[in-house]
């Protein structure tokens, strides 16, 4: 190529990429993200430096794989470790500040005379009408135009910026996407809990979907004491484990809490709470069996084909090779969802076939084994392949020289090809055990960790950890990311553990070789 070419051509890319990162630090900025977009301009400041010179080649090759793991890796971990000591989770998602101007909005009523607005639902132009922040577009009676924020309060908006209709509903406003019908009805919850607070204390808030009211909160914040008083159940409230809880000790508290640290309070529900320690101690015993389990039976399955298949007289073995890796070509959620249909009690293949009545996930033993019958049909294939891989590396001359010193088939299996063998897939087993320790896909596909007995909704028979972690993150009525941050530290630091062993056989493997 050229050079002046190549030199045009890295400017070009340069230039791409630093109008992509001022691209996301201004979208970062709009978000408030300030932190964010310090490190972002840094980001682009490094590209600059590194690739707008003849110097520091090879951090040109380090610097995406550096940034890949700071991203993908690096800060995901510590992400995980700091929610790990917070309360974060429903009702506990922002500071003490914002659940009390909630809680306060939450409380306006119609002040009875008072006008009402032409009210249209938006978010900022560029942010997405699902999540983005809500903001309301008010007509007054007099015919101004506003944009209600629910921390800014009422600002102007300009004549000429807007469009209304014929009653002087805002259809369409410079800066601002209106939200349609459907769209304002997939974020009624948000659209419950905005309000717009006014200069007298009160607050406008959406009545059906084209009008708001202005109103008068009846929760008032006393500052000095940082209390809050309900006219409504004449209460006086006061912050108790990140919720504001009535003084008078009968347990009233309002719904919306805040995100604190907790310290190692997760960590202590995980191994003292009796409910949960239990289930958790459960769950672990059967999470090392089926990972173990699964990693023994994919394997020996997988070897012992490997080795028929690997037989010089056997014919037509690359047909047969081809028919047996088809269950590892098919996507494992769909072979999961075939195998759920499978196992139905009533009208599955497998009972149907073998004329069985077996409840086989409705019933915990009868679902664990399902589980690993499932997954040695997704895994032998992989086992197969690499097995025989290994096998095809395995010099020949070392075989004969066994079957010359008087050595029978098993023994030359036993001490020649096994030792080799495990020399090569070692390393593979323990990643396999691994994979498989975390198999979240198979179990919540197959069984959702269920059969849940005993009236515990929360810890299921075919539970993993991690299908756990994510129980208590995304489900219930509760869910808790803090907690489930904590479960999630726990796996790592068992499958770490766990692993030490399997490394050190795999080394002394190694001086076989």
């Amino acid at each position: 190529m050229n050079k002046s070419i190549y030199v045009a051509l890295k400017w070009v890319l340069i230039v791409v990429a630093l109008v992509f990162v001022f691209w996301l630090a201004a979208q970062l900025a709009m978000q408030g993200a300030w932190l964010a977009v310090t490190l972002t301009a840094f980001v682009g400041l490094c590209i600059l430096l590194i690739y707008s010179t003849k110097r520091a080649v090879p951090m040109k090759y380090l610097f995406p794989g550096i940034l890949a793991l700071l991203g993908l890796q690096i800060w995901p971990m510590l992400l995980t470790i700091s929610i790990a000591f917070t309360n974060y989770g429903n009702g506990h998602l922002g500071t003490q500040e914002e659940a009390r101007n909630q809680i306060v909005a939450n409380s306006v009523q119609e002040v009875p005379g008072s006008p009402r607005y032409k009210a249209s639902v938006a978010v900022k132009s560029g942010q997405p009408k699902a999540t983005g922040p809500l903001k309301l577009l008010l007509t007054s009676p007099e015919g101004k135009t506003y944009v209600g924020d629910p921390k800014e309060g009422l600002s102007e908006l300009p004549e000429g910026d807007v469009t209304k209709s014929t009653i002087g509903k805002i259809t369409a406003a410079k800066g601002y996407d209106v939200l349609n019908a459907r769209e304002i009805n997939a974020r009624g919850k948000d659209l419950g809990e905005l309000a717009v607070p006014t200069d007298d204390g009160g607050g406008i808030k959406m009545v059906g979907l084209s009008e708001a009211f202005v109103g008068k909160a009846t929760v008032t914040y006393d500052a000095a004491k940082d209390t809050l008083y309900s006219e409504v159940t004449k209460k006086t409230y006061a912050p108790k484990n990140a919720f504001y809880t009535a003084t008078d000790g009968s347990g009233d508290t309002f719904s919306q809490g805040w995100r604190e640290n907790v310290g190692l309070a997760n960590f202590k529900t995980i191994f003292t709470d009796p409910t949960f320690r239990s289930g958790f101690f459960k769950i672990f015993v059967w999470n090392v069996v089926f990972a173990l389990g699964t990693v023994l039976l994919t394997f020996i399955l997988g070897m012992l084909i490997a080795l028929l298949f690997n037989h010089p007289r056997l014919k037509g073995k690359g047909i047969y090779r081809s028919l047996l890796i088809l269950p590892y070509a098919i996507p494992a959620f769909v072979t999961a969802l075939l195998w759920k249909g499978m196992f139905n009690q009533d009208y599955g293949l497998i009972n149907q076939t073998l004329h069985l009545g077996t409840d086989w996930l409705g019933n915990p033993w009868a679902a664990k084994a399902a589980v690993l019958i499932t997954n040695l049909w997704l895994g032998f294939p992989y086992m197969f392949l690499v097995c025989t891989g290994a096998l095809q590396s395995i010099p020949g001359d070392v075989q004969e020289a066994a079957r010359i010193d008087g050595a029978n088939a098993m023994q030359t299996l036993r001490k020649i090809t096994m030792p080799l063998l495990l020399v090569a897939v070692g390393p593979l087993l323990i990643a396999s055990y691994g994979f498989n320790f975390n198999n979240f896909s198979l179990i919540y596909l197959l069984t959702e960790g269920g059969p849940f007995t005993g009236g515990n909704a929360t810890i299921g028979d075919t539970d993993l950890l991690i299908t756990l972690a994510y129980r208590l993150a995304f489900s219930g009525a509760n869910p808790s990311y803090g907690l489930a941050s904590a479960v999630s530290i726990v796996i790592f630091a068992l499958v770490a553990i766990m692993s030490l062993p399997g490394f050190r056989a795999t080394k002394a493997l190694e001086e076989i070789n």
